[in-house]
């Protein structure tokens, strides 16, 4: 169900954007005259712009609300200071992942949280149980757009507009556009140098208009998420509702660098540490194919004699390896070559080391 429309939503009809529903949101998933691999390649040779304010926005404020975090959240807030963002996670009672999300941290008292579209109120609503008095958490989902803008250009692109482009990766700082205050974010899921801009509504379109327009020179393209999602897998970047859920914990997942295992409490961190301790039953890997086969989510993962190990949870062409890349959860037995149900016919795949292709966010 797509109840909800961006409010660049008429700048994408008219870039001829097709789209699709994201937990909620009707979003552009490629636009004429490009398309998901012209898409995908102007991100990895130079530099694409993307719409994600589907995303969540809870702004968390009050007297300790990096303590009270701290106590929920999986990472531990006390590894960044003021003006860092960092990627952390919501778990529940069993461990698995109520959703992955970033937290900037403005001060010890102010946080803004941006959780996936679908999950914003559940986050919302966890948060809120037990929240100390003093400290509030408003949802921001509809009154701010988010715009990545992703690739070796893109600082270009933010230095010919006068915004901060020389920041570390995941901090950010605040800057002016049409006389309202924005935050740009040395962040992105995309596994290139990038940025990403939250902005009030009132905005959007000139900032939009404005971003397109400074990166001409650097063959800018407006991206869909038909090429963030090609791009996150090549990075082996987990998306949540897939490779990551309320019955996949971070363990499995592979993102047991984003848990502060050291803090004394966090939602889930009795049962994670025991499976951390007891080592997991399955584990998510990358997989490659060998020959023509292109996995999907939800195709069976077996050995090479046959027995099921587990399943595809993301697949897809890879644009810039040209060949079937995905993320599997499998048994932790799992032996370097797996084969994978399509169709009639088991393909075989490498099992590999994360990511697909070299990162460059730094």
């Amino acid at each position: 169900m797509t109840d909800h429309r961006p409010p660049l939503y008429d700048v994408h009809v008219s870039l001829g954007a097709k789209f699709g529903g994201f937990g909620g949101w009707s979003m552009p998933l490629e636009y004429a005259g490009g398309g998901v691999l012209a898409e995908h390649a102007a991100v990895r040779q130079g530099v694409g712009l993307f719409d994600v304010s589907h995303l969540g926005k809870l702004l968390v404020s009050g007297p300790g609300t990096v303590a009270y975090l701290n106590t929920r959240l999986a990472n531990d807030l006390g590894r960044i200071g003021s003006g860092q963002a960092q990627y952390t996670l919501l778990c529940n009672d069993t461990g698995g992942v109520v959703d992955d999300l970033i937290a900037y941290r403005f001060s010890d008292d102010r946080v803004l949280l941006v959780p996936n579209a679908a999950n914003t109120a559940s986050v919302a609503g966890i948060l809120c149980n037990g929240l100390p008095d003093g400290i509030t958490i408003t949802n921001q989902h509809e009154d701010y757009v988010v715009l990545a803008v992703q690739g070796p250009a893109s600082g270009n692109v933010m230095a010919a507009l006068g915004f901060p482009d020389a920041m570390d990766y995941m901090a950010f700082e605040v800057a002016e556009f049409g006389g309202q205050t924005l935050t740009v974010c040395r962040t992105g899921y995309t596994g290139e140098h990038g940025y990403e801009l939250v902005a009030p509504n009132a905005v959007a379109e000139p900032l939009w208009a404005a971003i397109l327009s400074a990166g001409q020179p650097s063959g800018i393209r407006a991206c869909g998420l038909g090429a963030r999602d090609t791009l996150r897998t090549e990075m082996g970047y987990p998306l949540h509702g897939q490779d990551i859920t309320p019955a996949i914990n971070p363990v499995e997942a592979g993102l047991g660098w984003a848990v502060g295992w050291a803090k004394p409490s966090f939602d889930g961190a009795d049962v994670l540490r025991r499976i951390k301790e007891d080592g997991p039953q399955r584990r998510l890997r990358g997989i490659k194919a060998k020959a023509r086969g292109i996995p999907r989510a939800g195709m069976t993962v077996v050995e090479e004699g046959g027995a099921a190990l587990g399943e595809v949870t993301s697949g897809t062409f890879s644009p810039t390896l040209r060949t079937g890349i995905g993320l599997a959860l499998v048994s932790a037995s799992a032996g370097d070559s797996v084969g994978v149900q399509i169709r009639q016919t088991v393909e075989l795949f490498d099992v590999v080391k994360l990511p697909f292709v070299d990162s460059h966010v730094r």
